[in-house]
């Protein structure tokens, strides 16, 4: 499979590593050679079986429009846009192209999230109150992080309704990602934890998410298909 990775920070350069070890032929595109999406014409886009983006959110829509544009298949991992989800999932369906986000590529964090849901149905009727606290690397763009929201998000669909669960987001060195959420009661705290110890299980989560998304039209979250990778 031909793969272009867009992106060439830390997790990039490890999925254009991955990729390879995979045995796909890749390509990695700065964002500097890519102002603006102008490299991402029909023709260069069309040499490539799926694109995958961790970018940063300046440039992630761009980028999503143009590819997607051509009916290309298209991995992102970058967070920081969703509030464009809905025309880009309606782009998608137009070109009969391939979308598949994610939050979080890691295989333990969407086991995180699964549990998360659960704490939310077991615990917010019996009066726990909820929080987050996410710590990632200083050159993070966007906070809260995706993850984090995700994890707001699965408490709520657990609880049945909109429940309020602040997120504190902590900017250091280059910490590669540490998630925890707290249910507190007067009487206890139940806490859920996950940490990074590197960026390759993004990068494998990702990797694989292309070669699942490659035989596939359509628009997907992560957390829904991750089980069927």
């Amino acid at each position: 499979m031909r793969i272009l990775v867009l992106g060439q920070g830390k997790t990039g350069k490890l999925v254009a590593e991955v990729a390879a070890e995979r045995g796909h032929g890749v390509n990695v595109l700065d964002e500097l050679e890519n102002t603006g999406a102008t490299a991402l014409t029909p023709p260069f886009v069309a040499g490539f079986d799926v694109v995958i983006d961790f970018t940063t959110p300046a440039a992630v829509v761009q980028n999503m429009r143009a590819c997607l544009a051509t009916g290309a298949k298209m991995v992102v991992g970058t967070t920081g846009w969703y509030a464009s989800l809905a025309d880009l999932r309606a782009l998608t369906e137009r070109k009969h192209a391939g979308l598949l986000y994610g939050t979080n590529f890691s295989i333990g964090v969407q086991v995180m999230l699964k549990l998360a849901e659960q704490m939310g149905k077991a615990l917010a009727a019996a009066g726990y109150e909820f929080s987050v606290v996410e710590t990632h690397h200083v050159s993070k763009l966007d906070k809260p992080s995706g993850t984090a929201i995700s994890l707001v998000e699965m408490v709520q669909r657990g609880a049945g309704k909109k429940i309020d669960v602040p997120i504190e987001s902590v900017r250091e060195g280059d910490a590669k990602g540490l998630h925890v959420l707290n249910a507190s009661s007067d009487a206890d705290r139940v806490m859920l934890t996950h940490e990074a110890f590197s960026r390759r299980g993004f990068a494998e989560g990702a990797v694989r998410a292309a070669e699942w998304l490659s035989t596939r039209t359509g628009c997907y979250d992560f957390r829904e298909v991750w089980e069927n990778l």
